[in-house]
Order: structure tokens, then sequence, then C-alpha cells
């Protein structure tokens, strides 16, 4: 069965193991395993990195195509394709998995083992069976939950005060695989999803290397998934940003912390888009008034009401195509007064 274990430490770290498996040999008498790595964006950089510095070889890296950033819309490399480029590992990028050069360029690189991380593609089932040892996955929740391309924000915002890695088989089905470890990891309530993602890298790095360990000693005993327990964390969008002040201020707050520092949650002063950065949670006791009402704009922050009487106090924005700022700054240029409204920019 899997072993859940405390994110405490990077090294905290364990996995399952059969319960017949054979007396393991010395790591130096085993052969390292060929590993051929799937993935895009930072998150996945650690498990690289990780992977790179053990006794095993990543014998090739497949990415997803440059894609155009900034002002000037220039293609740029992902992060994991930067770290293979600067170890010398070969690179793929291909735009569709489904052509024969890429099973060709796979199995050229004789992988033992696959392993995915934040790759943000499907594997067609012919790919995973290339490797040996097939592949398997680093995805940053506690499955069966949150399955699918955005587990760390849907868990704050969800207002989840736990999370994790839990490292899978890859199959056909999305994020349904069988789970060989997982690790533990708190979600402050303050916390962004920058912060729980980079914390989630390192743990998953670790977890992973043990498992691969793990299966270079043997078979590895899986733990299947109750579909039942199953939910599905979606792909963010743009238009998920809009406060709806007639939520719970905690509401609002998790998404204000889950859609940071993509896409940002926002809500509009005088037909104005205003991003929201950072804020936090007061309770009053009070006369309630309407959501989205302004109760105070001071140096201190901006206390806007919700929904059941609570309040979002405003600390940290970003007005449209100007740079982020303390409330103390965007208040010097653009002062608000008591009862004013925040609402959807349509009126």
């Amino acid at each position: 069965m899997v072993t859940d274990s405390a994110g405490d430490s990077a090294g905290a770290a364990a996995f399952a193991q059969g319960a017949t498996a054979p007396k393991k040999a010395p790591a130096h008498e085993l052969a390292p395993l060929r590993i051929v790595y799937c993935g895009t964006p930072q998150f996945a950089v650690p498990t690289l990195e990780t992977l790179l510095a053990s006794r095993h070889r990543v014998c090739g890296v497949i990415t997803q195509p440059d894609r155009p950033k900034g002002r000037g819309q220039k293609l740029q490399p992902g992060p994991v394709k930067l770290t293979a480029l600067e170890h010398g590992v070969p690179v793929l990028q291909p735009e569709r998995l489904r052509t024969p050069d890429v099973r060709d360029t796979l199995e050229g690189w004789a992988p033992d083992l696959g392993v995915v991380a934040a790759y943000g593609k499907l594997i067609p089932e012919d790919l995973l069976a290339v490797p040996r040892l097939g592949m398997i996955n680093v995805h940053a929740s506690l499955l069966p939950k949150y399955r699918g391309a955005a587990p760390i924000q849907r868990a704050v915002i969800d207002g989840e005060t736990d999370t994790g890695v839990t490292i899978m088989r890859v199959i056909k089905a999305l994020d349904a695989g069988g789970m060989l470890a997982r690790v533990h990891c708190p979600i402050g309530p303050d916390e962004t999803s920058d912060v729980i993602e980079r914390r989630l890298s390192e743990l998953g790095a670790s977890l992973l290397l043990d498992v691969v360990e793990q299966l270079a000693h043997g078979p590895v005993t899986e733990e299947r998934q109750d579909d039942t327990l199953a939910t599905y964390a979606a792909r963010l969008t743009k238009a998920e940003g809009l406060i709806d002040w007639t939520l719970a201020a905690s509401s609002i707050h998790n998404r204000v912390r889950g859609l940071y520092p993509w896409p940002h949650a926002y809500t509009f002063i005088a037909n104005e888009r205003l991003i929201v950065l950072t804020s936090r949670v007061e309770s009053t006791s009070g006369p309630e008034v309407a959501p989205g009402t302004i109760v105070s704009a001071s140096a201190e922050g901006i206390r806007v009401a919700a929904d059941r009487g609570g309040q979002l106090v405003i600390l940290q924005v970003q007005p449209e195509g100007r740079r982020a700022m303390a409330v103390r700054d965007f208040l010097g240029g653009h002062p608000l007064t008591a009862g004013a409204a925040f609402g959807n920019g349509l009126t």
C-alpha cells in the first residue's frame, strides 16, 4: 500500500514497496536507469535537476514548444528546456505527440523509465509503453483529489489546509493511475499558490527519486485510486479572476491567493480594472452594508464589505497598465471614500 508522509522536509518522503519484494542490493550494485523526462514549467525543474544529480541517466527530455512571451511576443524556451540544454541533454519539442518521428526518437533513446511532471499534454498509450518500466507522474495533489491541470491553485481557491504530491502510474485516463507514494504539505491561511508550488516541487523531486530507486530494485506495489472520491482541477481562465463580492470574505481571499501569480483576482472601480494582489480577512460587528461597498480606505488597507458581514482588506493592488503597489501608494493617486463600491465593469 502507499505510505503517506508528512511534508516537514524534502527528506521526509516515503514510498510504497511490495510485500514480497526481495532483499535489496546496495544502490551502487544496480545498473542506473535510463530515464526520459517529460515536463515544461518551473514546477518540473527541481525533479529534473534531482534526476540529473542522481546515479541515473536522463537520456532525453520532451517538453512543449517555445511560446511567445513578453511585450515583443518573442519565442521563449520553457524552464525545463533551459535546464536540459545546460546539462547537454537531448531535447524534443513536438507540437503533436501522435507522429512517427516522436515515437522513433523515444525508442532511439531506449529509456528504462519515463518520468512526467507538469508536461501539459496527454501522452498517447503507444508512447507510454516504450519505456520497459512504463511512465510515472509527479502530480501536485493528494490523489484522487484535484486531478487535472491546476491542482495547486484549485486547492488554494477551495480553502484547503492540506495538499501534497502523489507519484502515480501514467495511464490513458487523466491522473487516474495507481499511486506509488504520497507526501503531505500544509497550506497556510495567507499563502499564495506560487509559494505552495515551490514547496511541492521540492517535495515531489525527493519523493520521485525514492520511487525511482525502488523501481530500480524491482516491482513496486501500486494502490488503486478510488474514483468515487476524485475531483477535477480545471485549467485556470482569466474570466475566473473577476471578484464576486457576494461571496464570503474568506472565499474571496482564497481566490486572491489561488489566482496569484496568474491570472489574478480583479475588480472594477469607476469602470477601471484593479488587480487585487494580496489581502486578508476581517470580521465585523458593525451594521451590514451591500457587498462590494468600501467601508474605509487608508494606508493600512481598503476594507470592502462581503457577504455575511465579513470584510476583505485589500493590501496590495495593480492598476491596469501599472506596476504593483501597496494600497498606500495607490490611494495617493486614486482617493477612495467610504460608500463607493467596486463592481464588475459592466456599468
